[in-house]
Formats: C-alpha cells, sequence, structure tokens
C-alpha cells in the first residue's frame, strides 16, 4: 500500500480525488496562446528641457512681455529690467570718455613738442621722461575709461530678458514693479519664470532593483488611456548606472521619451506605463492559479475521468493570469485550479 501512495504522490499512478470535492473542484483547459509579460510602471511627466530664467542683471522688473502658457520663439523679448540706473553709468562713463580723450590729445602734443626739443638737446633727458610717461599715463587712462563703457553696455543689454529657444512659458513667478537680484551664479538670483521645450517630453519613473535588470535601453513602453483613445508610445532612453532610494525603496532612474504626444501628455502629470519584458508564441498554457509549487518543483493535477494525475512540469514565461507550459502536459488537457491534496474548509 505505501509504495502504491508513494507512486501515486509521484505521478506514476492517478491520484484518486477525494469524493467530496469532486465535484467542487473548479478546472480550466489547457490552451495554446500567446504570453506577454509586462512590467507596470508609474512617472511623472517633465519637459527633456526645461530651465529657470534668470536676470543677470538686478534692479525693478519694468515689464514682462510674457503670460503662462504662451509659446515663444529663440530671441523673443520675456521681460524688462529698469535701466535708469544704468543708463546713468553710461553717461557718466561716456563723459569719463571724453575727458580722457582730450588728456591724450594734450599729452600727445606735449609729448611730440618735447620729443623734438630732446633731439635737439635743449630739454633735459628727465623732463623729456616725464612727459612722455604723461603720455602713456592718458592712453591708458582712455583705455580704461572705454572698457567701462563696454561693461556699463554689457549690463544695459542684458536688461532685455530674452527666450533661450523655442518654447513655452511655463509658470510666471514675478510680477511688474517687483525688485529681482541678479543671478552671480548658478544658484543665485531671482527666478522670473519657467521655460520648457514641450516638443519633446520625458517619462521619469523609479524602477524597483528586482524589476530594472528586465529593462534595457530602446525598450518600448506604452502609455494606456481609456478604450476610445490611442496608446501613446514611449522608448526607454536612460537607465541610471547607479541605484537610488526613493520612498524607502532601493531601484534605478529610468527616463523614457514620448513618442507622437500631439499634445496629450502636460508636465507634471502622473502617468501609468505597460513594459513587455518577453513573448512567446503559441505555446501551452494553463492559467497561472493551476501551477503549484512543491519544494523546488512545479506541479499541475490533471483531470482524468474521475481520478486526478499529478504532474511535474517546466514552466516558462508567465504573464498576469497565464503561465507557459514547456513540457508536462498537452493542449485540451483538463486542469485542476486548486490543489486536490488540500482538504476542503469544513470536510474531514
Amino acid at each position: 500500500m505505501a509504495m502504491i501512495a508513494f507512486a501515486a504522490w509521484r505521478g506514476w499512478l492517478p491520484l484518486p480525488e477525494p469524493k467530496s470535492a469532486a465535484s467542487e473542484n473548479p478546472t480550466a483547459t489547457a490552451t495554446v496562446d500567446d504570453v506577454e509579460p509586462k512590467l507596470f510602471l508609474s512617472g511623472e511627466i517633465t519637459p527633456a528641457f526645461q530651465v529657470e530664467v534668470k536676470p543677470e542683471v538686478g534692479g525693478k522688473v519694468r515689464k514682462i512681455y510674457v503670460v503662462p502658457g504662451q509659446t515663444v520663439s529663440k530671441g523673443d523679448k520675456l521681460a524688462m529690467i529698469d535701466d535708469t540706473d544704468i543708463l546713468t553709468e553710461k553717461a557718466s562713463a561716456e563723459t569719463e570718455i571724453e575727458g580722457a580723450s582730450l588728456a591724450v590729445e594734450k599729452t600727445r602734443g606735449n609729448y611730440e613738442r618735447a620729443r623734438s626739443l630732446f633731439e635737439q638737446t635743449l630739454i633735459s633727458k628727465e623732463v623729456f621722461a616725464n612727459l612722455d610717461a604723461d603720455f602713456m599715463i592718458s592712453q591708458n587712462t582712455l583705455e580704461k575709461a572705454r572698457r567701462k563703457l563696454q561693461i556699463v553696455n554689457d549690463r544695459l543689454s542684458k536688461t532685455t530678458i530674452l527666450s533661450p529657444g523655442t518654447g513655452t512659458i511655463l509658470d510666471v513667478m514675478v510680477n511688474e514693479g517687483q525688485v529681482v537680484v541678479g543671478a552671480a551664479s548658478v544658484n543665485s538670483g531671482t527666478v522670473l519664470m519657467l521655460f520648457a521645450d514641450l516638443s519633446r517630453l520625458l517619462i521619469n519613473a523609479h524602477v524597483n532593483q528586482m524589476d530594472a535588470g528586465r529593462l534595457s535601453v530602446g525598450q518600448e513602453m506604452t502609455i494606456r488611456f481609456s478604450d476610445d483613445e490611442a496608446e501613446i508610445k514611449a522608448a526607454i532612453e536612460f537607465i541610471a548606472p547607479i541605484a537610488t532610494v526613493k520612498n524607502n525603496i532601493k531601484g534605478f532612474e529610468v527616463q523614457a521619451v514620448i513618442q507622437e504626444n500631439q499634445g496629450r501628455l502636460k508636465p507634471g502629470m502622473s502617468v501609468s506605463m505597460e513594459v513587455p519584458v518577453g513573448h512567446a508564441g503559441q505555446v501551452v498554457t494553463v492559467p497561472v492559479a493551476a501551477v503549484f509549487k512543491e519544494k523546488d518543483q512545479r506541479v499541475v493535477y490533471v483531470r482524468k475521468g474521475a481520478a486526478v494525475q499529478r504532474r511535474v512540469v517546466s514552466v516558462g514565461l508567465t504573464d498576469m493570469s497565464r503561465a507557459e507550459i514547456k513540457s508536462g502536459i498537452e493542449e485540451g488537457e483538463e486542469i485542476l485550479l486548486v490543489d486536490p491534496t488540500v482538504p476542503f474548509p469544513g470536510k474531514s
């Protein structure tokens, strides 16, 4: 009897199904189908190119030319900083240039006369050297005044804030009349507005470390909407080389570029994606619930008339509902969806 029981457990002999469960065990049929496992991810839409527009000179905002949502081209005016003080500096610099130019003309005349007299040995070498130095100093003063004017003109040109490219104004953070600080470095200065190029959008996602290894650059993903809308495709463009922790989950940052958006996706939106990570076409499949794990083996229970056979199977790909069976059963066989060796609740 012990040998018969062992043979039944190994699948060599049919395993009798408990009579109390014979009519209660749900079954399914092994069918030939496609199996396509997918990863389900979530992410946020961001522009591929987005910048904070800051002034390079400080002052009062005289005029804002744009509103949030407005499309602009490269070089379009975005805002104007009051230039009254800089214009005053410019007038002062121009006056300095005029005075320095007059001084150069005066010292040049003195130098040329002194050189003629020195060549005739009518003045001493010391006197000539002093006049020569005065002429060079005046030239240096004129050059300094010209450079000062160039700096002032450069600051003056920066009072007009221009668009860094063709794109959209996402937000305007200041009002006309507000005093702003010029950006002396990357992390300083008042942010005037946010600018982005919405023609190229990305999806930023954080993928846990168990699933990240199933992704690769160039892999396609699908963004799904309601049934009456077409799908939007995206392709993975970047996978971070090092893991980071986000919401207490260790994973990898993944970026995907959206293809043919047609205006339906906007920056800041949260989206759900499906990423195919395998495909098995026209293979024998059973419901995932019909495959049971016993130690290191995967088994299914096949109904043969009034008896049940235990089969060790080789499982391939699985998706949310079906599992590929590489060996152990054939198409059309009736498979139990519950383990017949486990007693039913309330049954003895």
